[in-house]
């Protein structure tokens, strides 16, 4: 029997048709598992800055508090088929809500994308100059690690919208995504280590192609200074929590409501500090007044102290562990007697990540205090870019805290050509987190610009 030639181009068609569609399916796909994340920060950014449990109770209309059912609770549709209202008693229901839910769709689908477009095209769009090179290993063999950055991105989100209303980071958000580097970067190592062929997984075997910064299997030193800096963190948190030193700005609080001068809420001075125009205590009128900002930064030196003091002692243990240490006379570098295995390198890279994120920002926060007397940036920042550290690596982290002022830069520009919304003040925050995604996704090119301004022969290689 002779087959129909018109049967088998239409066939063919079909199946090209069907290849075709199936990124676009793919991402749409990933896009409703974001809106459903959106949908979670709309909820964090609600009841997180008024101290509510996030679980229970469930979703209710604000006004009229009748419980809402699953056809109100879809993404974005649900907003868009009760066209902005409520079903029950007619009243308004913020847009900001299916705006929260597509925003965080799109940054899913565009990381998806970034990492696993096919030859890194998408419906014609060159996307292979973008994001990291990892995700060329494929999604089956890197998912744990875009379970993290899309999860640090969706907390991000939410830090946006809390800390550019409240001026406040609240610490659950900073402390899951770190939570979850935690966990996921070293398993991940362990289970590419020990359970898949490391000829499949090329760009992502040596250390430092990892899908995070690390030390690789030489950097021992750095390795134990990951190990015992974490190990730090620990000990100064349990000698906080049991009073042996003291927690900065633990008085501030009764210094802002006995505070003579205290300013109003619309920037003038208040003469009675209780009335209701005075600025309320957490605000930045009120920070710059505290006189004794130096005086806590001793404090936080205190604290600091088991941190650095047990970062340097581990990569002395550590690098005394690997030893002897023998010269390569090829490559005239060190080399240990024991190579660390890629799930501790890992590790080391995500503990690295965590105390040089944190400590760059702590670092500048003290020596801004130290020199102007104020407090200089907020201990919410410091914790976020630890979170962006332990996530994305330290690279990511230094490049997003300097990428903030720029962005800051951006934003007063903008603010100055157009009125409303965008002429008001903004916390550090917000800059971090813009800058963190940016650097995430233009990295490349930021590598390129970096050697154009510095000219450094041989050019920078910026994992």
């Amino acid at each position: 029997m002779i087959p129909d030639p018109a049967a088998l181009t239409l066939a063919t068609s079909r199946a090209e048709f069907l290849i075709a569609l199936f990124p676009i399916v793919q991402a749409l796909w990933i896009g409703a598992f974001g809106a459903c994340v959106g949908s979670l920060v709309n909820v964090l950014v609600y009841r997180l800055p008024l101290g509510l449990d996030v679980v229970t109770p469930s979703s209710r209309c604000p006004n009229c508090e009748t419980k809402l059912t699953w056809r109100e609770n879809i993404p974005i549709f649900g907003w868009l088929f009760l066209r902005g209202k409520c079903r029950f008693c007619r009243s308004s229901i913020s847009p900001e809500y299916p705006i929260v839910e597509a925003f965080t769709a799109f940054l899913w689908m565009a990381v998806f994308l970034v990492l696993y477009a096919e030859n890194g095209r998408f419906l014609g769009l060159n996307l292979a100059p973008l994001g990291p090179t990892w995700g060329d290993a494929g999604l089956r063999y890197t998912w744990p690690s875009f379970v993290v950055v899309v999860g640090l991105f969706s907390c991000l989100v939410a830090v946006t919208l809390i800390d550019a209303r409240t001026f406040h980071i609240p610490m659950s958000l900073v402390i899951v995504p770190v939570a979850l580097a935690l966990v996921a970067h070293p398993l991940h190592a362990l289970w590419v280590e020990f359970r898949l062929p490391g000829a499949s997984l090329p760009r992502i075997r040596n250390g430092w192609e990892w899908t995070i910064a690390t030390p690789g299997p030489t950097g021992w030193r750095w390795i134990g200074a990951g190990l015992g800096g974490g190990l730090g963190v620990v000990v100064s948190n349990l000698l906080l929590a049991r009073g042996i030193i003291r927690r900065s700005f633990a008085d501030y609080d009764a210094w802002a409501a006995s505070h003579p001068d205290r300013p109003s809420s619309d920037g003038g001075a208040s003469p009675d500090s209780h009335s209701e125009s005075a600025a309320p205590a957490d605000a930045p009128e009120m920070w710059t007044q505290y006189p004794h900002a130096r005086r806590e930064m001793v404090r936080e030196l205190v604290f600091l102290g088991p941190i650095i003091a047990l970062a340097l002692a581990g990569s002395w243990l550590a690098a005394s562990f690997a030893g002897p240490w023998t010269a390569n006379p090829i490559s005239l570098d060190f080399e240990p007697r024991l190579q660390a295995p890629l799930w501790l390198s890992v590790l080391g890279g995500v503990l690295l990540g965590y105390l040089v994120g944190g400590g760059l920002v702590w670092a500048m926060r003290i020596f801004g205090s130290l020199a102007f007397g104020k407090e200089a940036l907020g201990l919410g920042d410091v914790h976020l870019m630890a979170a962006v550290g332990a996530c994305l690596g330290w690279i990511d982290s230094v490049l997003g805290f300097f990428g903030a002022a720029f962005v800051g830069v951006i934003w007063a520009v903008v603010s100055r050509l157009f009125s409303g919304a965008f002429q008001r003040h903004l916390p550090f925050g917000p800059y971090l987190a813009i800058a963190t995604v940016l650097v995430w996704f233009f990295k490349p090119q930021i590598i390129v610009l970096l050697n154009m301004m510095t000219k450094v022969s041989p050019k920078l290689t910026i994992p």
